[in-house]
């Protein structure tokens, strides 16, 4: 199930990358919990596509997967990635992704996402 489940967050990252948020949602439980640390929490599908849908026309963030690991109901995602920040400016960002799933389906989600303070590497990357 792990590899099943890895290949499932490659496939995510892919829908991220390029804005598609059915895509997205699509590998998701109707009743999945995303927890965006600082930010905020969102319960269910519908919940999760109308807060996604709040940044419709934003471009979509550009990221790397540095680590990739699966471990039976979990997958975590880590890298880095550049968007924009609350000024509109693009900033260099620091991600980590945990994902549970449950019956196939992506049951909570839990990221962590810090700004960093190289923004000469990470904005020419």
């Amino acid at each position: 199930m792990s590899d099943e489940n890895k290949q499932i967050v490659e496939k995510i990252n892919t829908s991220f990358a390029e804005g598609d948020t059915e895509g997205f949602l699509s590998y998701c439980a109707e009743n999945i919990k995303w927890t965006m640390f600082g930010e905020k929490s969102v319960e269910g599908k519908s919940a999760v596509r109308e807060w996604m849908s709040s940044m419709e026309g934003m471009e979509p963030p550009k990221f790397t997967v540095d680590n990739l690991i699966a471990d039976g109901d979990f997958v975590v995602s880590s890298g880095n990635m550049t968007m924009k920040d609350k000024e509109g400016k693009t900033a260099p960002y620091a991600y980590c992704d945990i994902y549970r799933f449950g019956g196939g389906k992506i049951a909570e989600l839990r990221s962590f996402v810090i700004k960093t303070a190289d923004a000469e590497r990470s904005a020419s990357a």
